[in-house]
């Protein structure tokens, strides 16, 4: 069963990447840079955090470690092919000075069991941005699709998920996402005709 979870994690992961580069390439959607970029500093931290916390495998944190690949992945093509609307604005800042407090709490205290847990604020805040520009805009510029298939990633790498930070990182994506797209559901009903 971990090795059906592996494989099918990193299948989904991949798979979503060459979409979402397809997608944002052919403006058929406006992700939030910002979110992205704090999607890749916290991914980046937990999974440095997890490893440091034991011994573990980066395989035991599946979701966590592929998340990796396709999260900075998907924030170069933001980078390289985006809108003008993806760029930072004011809260954002805000959002990246929190991340940057909390590598630097890291640093000073070493301690990787709460940096996690701050982390998995930070991944949290993460989706701020592209729901305040959902909300204020009254356009849902996210894909089902996508986070669908994100949503599926998580819920399988539950079958590999091994430690209670990897337990933590994965249910929290859970959570967010479900969160998200119940969000987006409601923006899109909302929608003028």
């Amino acid at each position: 069963m971990k090795l059906f979870s592996i494989f099918s994690v990193s299948i989904l992961n991949l798979s979503m990447a060459v979409y979402y580069y397809w997608l944002i390439y052919n403006k058929k959607i406006r992700p939030s840079l910002a979110m992205w970029v704090f999607f890749t500093l916290a991914v980046g931290m937990s999974l440095f955090t997890y490893m440091k916390d034991g011994q573990h495998s980066p395989w035991d944190n599946v979701l966590n470690t592929t998340d990796l690949v396709f999260v900075s992945s998907v924030t170069v093509s933001i980078v390289l092919f985006g809108d003008r609307s993806t760029r930072f604005n004011r809260f954002d800042l805000v959002c990246l000075l929190v991340v940057a407090l909390i590598v630097v709490f890291w640093f000073i205290t070493e301690n990787n069991v709460v940096t996690h847990l701050m982390v998995q604020g930070i991944l949290v805040i993460a989706y701020f941005p592209v729901v305040t520009r959902m909300i204020r805009t009254r356009e849902n510029n996210e894909s089902y699709l996508l986070w669908s298939g994100m949503l599926l990633a998580a819920l399988l790498a539950l079958l590999s998920t091994r430690g209670s930070l990897a337990l933590i990182y994965t249910g929290r994506a859970v959570v967010c996402i479900i969160l998200l797209m119940l969000i987006m559901a409601r923006v899109d009903r909302q929608k003028p005709a």
